[in-house]
């Protein structure tokens, strides 16, 4: 921000900034709020139908003296939110149009039939990352996959928009109402490739269900068994670890096939498959 002819002000004014931004320091996280992070990001990967209460009463017995007030806000930080039934009590940003959910009784038969994506929150040491992902109903194909330090909707959209700039293309993609999924900028791009948009009911705890499942397999797999001490460490951690579950990991829901077996075979047909199709999926 040095400069001989403009002062600090006037380069403020010129780059449409308030003055009192630059000498802001951000304050790290405190040491104990990243504990009690990393604690609730296990306990929602094996009870992600725990709301606030339930979360502060397990802290609680865990030694840390919370309150709900304090764990509905790490909560929020994380982007987490307990999974079940719920009254609808919320509405989504007016601005932003909320598209019908598309998947109920409708078979999934085949690769690119329908996409979908989510985010979950990755721990380091001492931070935290957000972790984007889609994946391919089907052949449970993770397609592509982004990291972010905020939630904000650019790594998201850039994501969907790398599979799209590639001429990849799905007949339904599905999301949550989260703002980084209901925001023009993310679903246009989809609408002008004549793709439908699929967003889950408020409360529906099944409507993005292999997403889900995926974050378990990941942590469980991968986050959990490692200290990532920096962005680019769980960024290579998760690109190795992506590989092997796309290409060698097993899954018994695929006859003992890969993911990647599956998916592309299924691009390709007209070919004789030598191996397991799987049945197809009927979500109720």
């Amino acid at each position: 921000m040095e400069n001989s002819t403009f002062s600090l002000r006037q380069q403020c004014e010129l780059l449409g900034l308030n003055r009192s931004s630059i000498y802001y320091q951000p304050k790290p996280i405190d040491s104990t709020d990243l504990d009690l992070m990393r604690l609730l990001d296990e306990q929602y990967t094996k009870t992600p139908f725990y709301g606030v209460l339930r979360m502060t009463a397990y802290l609680r017995q865990q030694g840390y003296r919370v309150n709900p007030k304090r764990v509905r806000r790490l909560l929020r930080l994380m982007g987490l939110d307990a999974i079940y039934q719920k009254p609808n009590t919320s509405k989504g940003c007016k601005e932003y149009h909320v598209y019908p959910y598309l998947l109920r009784n409708l078979p999934i038969v085949r690769c690119n039939q329908v996409w979908s994506t989510d985010i979950t929150y990755i721990r380091l040491t001492k931070g935290f990352v957000y972790l984007m992902a889609v994946i391919d109903w089907y052949s449970r194909y993770v397609l592509n996959w982004s990291l972010s330090t905020t939630l904000e909707a650019d790594f998201c959209i850039a994501g969907v928009g790398d599979l799209l700039a590639q001429g990849k293309r799905c007949e339904i993609f599905n999301t949550d109402q989260g703002v980084q999924f209901t925001t023009p900028r993310f679903t246009q791009p989809l609408l002008d490739h004549a793709i439908q948009i699929s967003m889950d009911g408020r409360g529906r705890a099944l409507d993005n269900i292999f997403v889900e499942r995926l974050w378990r397999t990941v942590k469980y797999e991968h986050v959990y068994l490692h200290e990532f001490q920096t962005v680019a460490e769980v960024k290579a951690g998760l690109d190795t670890y992506f590989r092997f579950y796309n290409h060698e990991r097993l899954h018994q829901s695929l006859d003992y096939h890969t993911p990647a077996q599956v998916y592309w075979a299924g691009l390709n047909q007209s070919d004789e498959i030598p191996f397991y199709q799987p049945a197809s999926i009927l979500i109720l």
